[in-house]
């Protein structure tokens, strides 16, 4: 063994991948991130941090840059996401007991503007080549995952640059409906549903005293299914079902979000914020097209744009420090999914040099998490609420997840419309509600359950 750091990048010249990046889907330990059909997927692990309290963004900031400080790297594509690779997850509370962790994979594959690649890392002394690489590569593909045998063809790299099956099932690209899970049960979480919307209550009680603006609460639930929860076959679906969504998976915790708390390439810092959200099931029987339905009831309601309005003001707050230029729409827009509509805004910074460097996006995420989409305003006075009110720790839910490289570059959504996948039949899912003067507990309800949707139908479980 060698302490050196070692990674090498390929171009996967002349491959195709049908499906593109979800393709490769087909362990249930993936590490993944993909939108459409672009992105990264992650298999192996060659080194891991860990870290809890309040300093772990930071912690691991230090960490990931020691690691790559003095990294053998060879890189012949030289975009975002290539050579040293990262995948993470952070716990939303600083009180959380939940680990938050960076995991560094033995193989990275990468798929942006239609060009495709492969890195392999090490800290072996071994050969590192194109061949090794390919070989690491198919060696993970045509394995197990560790939770059982998957249900799709793995894509295989082929010697003469076309792409090859292992013998199995169809490949997974495939988009399908999903019969309800045989046999499949939901449970209570923390709170009843009555506990909940007493929580709500409560919440509304304290906003009006002026204490604070908003406050987010979230609940769980969890689902027993005895045939099996597959993380491969739930990130396969998100990422066909969601495609405007980051498809995440990371140790086990699994999602399609559709809020990016930061993306940083080079110089340029980008964020989506959303606050303000109706269920498109609302819209049967209205009159007119679904879109005027959703502008009408979210652009023209005061409550909504409020509850927008300071989500905004927190992200570019909090990202002024570290930033030379700053923009952001003037009018939020309506984010189509295919369970709800939000109320979005995108935001866009040129960053500047804090003390003598551009910041890290671990560093950006120190600053800006958790922003008042996920806890409220002002946050300390809301973070004190939630964990008076919520009776839950929310581990990974709402927290930062996603991947960063040694260049600085890195995407971090905020772990939304997602679940943990606590045992082989067991799977925890969480949602929240922005909670304003004049929420009412039972439509806060019925959004959860909307919000519920997407990880209820990955998983074959009718909502």
């Amino acid at each position: 063994m060698t302490s050196t750091f070692r990674t090498l990048t390929v171009p996967l010249d002349g491959k195709t991948f049908p499906g593109g990046l979800p393709s490769f889907l087909v362990r249930d330990d993936v590490l993944c991130w993909t939108r459409r059909e672009a992105g990264l997927a992650g298999f192996g692990e060659i080194s891991r941090f860990t870290a809890t309290g309040p300093d772990r963004f930071l912690e691991a900031d230090i960490w990931w840059r020691h690691l790559v400080l003095e990294a053998d790297v060879s890189d012949a594509v030289e975009l975002p996401g290539t050579g040293p690779v990262a995948f993470g997850s952070f716990a939303f509370s600083k009180t959380s007991r939940h680990e938050s962790r960076l995991i560094v994979p033995e193989i990275v594959v990468g798929v942006r503007d239609n060009q495709a690649w492969l890195t392999q890392l090490t800290f072996d002394d071994g050969p590192l080549t194109e061949e090794t690489a390919a070989a690491a590569l198919d060696r993970w593909l045509s394995s197990s995952s560790p939770a059982g045998e998957g249900t799709t063809a793995a894509p295989v790299l082929a010697g003469d640059g076309t792409l090859d099956e292992v013998p199995g099932p169809a490949r997974g690209a495939v988009v399908r409906p999903l019969p309800l899970a045989a046999g499949a049960t939901l449970h209570t979480g923390s709170l009843s549903e009555d506990a909940w919307m007493d929580a709500v209550a409560a919440g509304v009680a304290e906003i009006r005293t002026g204490a604070l603006e908003k406050l987010v609460l979230a609940r769980d639930v969890v689902a027993t299914i005895p045939s099996g929860v597959h993380a491969a076959d739930v990130l396969r679906e998100l990422s066909a079902r969601y495609r405007e969504c980051w498809t995440y998976g990371v140790d086990g915790l699994v999602g399609a979000t559709p809020e990016m708390l930061i993306q940083v390439e080079g110089r340029t810092a980008q964020a989506r914020v959303l606050a303000g959200t109706l269920d498109r099931r609302d819209a049967h029987g209205e009159d007119g097209a679904p879109m005027d339905y959703a502008t009408r009831v979210l652009a023209g309601s005061e409550k909504q744009r409020h509850e927008h309005e300071i989500a905004i003001q927190s992200l570019t707050k909090q990202l002024a420090p570290f930033s030379e230029a700053m923009n952001a729409h003037d009018e939020p827009f309506i984010l189509e999914l295919p369970n709800v509509w939000h109320l979005a805004s995108d935001v866009k910074a040129e960053l500047t040099e804090v003390e003598g460097h551009v910041p890290t996006c671990l560093a950006l995420i120190n600053a800006l998490h958790p922003t008042a989409a996920v806890c409220g305003t002002p946050t300390l006075v809301a973070g004190e609420l939630i964990r008076k009110l919520e009776h839950l720790d929310r581990g990974p839910y709402a927290g930062p997840v996603g991947w960063l490289d040694a260049a600085g570059n890195g995407e971090w959504g905020i772990a939304l419309r997602g679940a943990v996948i606590e045992a082989a039949d067991t799977v925890r899912l969480y949602a929240g509600c922005g909670i304003v003067d004049g929420s009412l507990p039972e439509a806060e309800l019925a959004e959860t359950w909307a919000k519920f949707r997407p990880m209820l139908e990955s998983l074959g479980i009718n909502s």
